[in-house]
């Protein structure tokens, strides 16, 4: 239990680190012109940048699938993963970008702060100047800030 436990949360600490690391290397990067339909206006409910989930996701499947023989770290890593991109689904896509109108946003708390982060990350729109490239880790300002009427 507790060697699960330990791989789950490494599968999901390390996809956010990663992929923090990734966003602003990579896709304020070389990747941008994929990254980039991701600060612009929507237009519909998907948008090319969501090929970078199905990577993320493809991965994880592939460590449960390999490590279904014996349960072994890469099972309980890949669904570390999968649960970092079911939170990330709920958090970024339907509560901060709210790609589909199901919740509300909150007025105060950590969950206010990470929206706020996020905001100042789509503040400019463009590749270079971008603050706040994880979701969980949110930089302290954001903490301590409160939020504008």
């Amino acid at each position: 239990m507790v060697y699960s436990l330990l791989f789950i949360g490494i599968g999901f600490i390390g996809m956010e680190i990663s992929g923090a690391v990734i966003h602003k290397y990579l896709m304020h990067g070389v990747f941008w012109n994929i990254h980039k339909t991701h600060h612009m206006r929507q237009t519909g409910i998907f948008e090319k940048n969501d090929l970078f989930s199905l990577f993320f996701g493809g991965i994880a499947i592939l460590l449960i699938v390999v490590g279904m023989d014996g349960y072994d770290f890469r099972f309980w890593t890949g669904w570390g993963m999968s649960l970092y991109g079911i939170s990330y689904f709920l958090l970024h896509d339907l509560l901060i970008h709210r790609r589909m109108k199901l919740f509300k946003g909150p007025q105060s708390g950590y969950l206010a702060a990470m929206i706020r982060a996020h905001r100042a990350h789509h503040a400019h729109n463009q590749k270079h100047n971008a603050v706040s490239f994880g979701l969980f880790i949110v930089p302290f300002r954001f903490l301590k800030a409160k939020k504008r009427r």
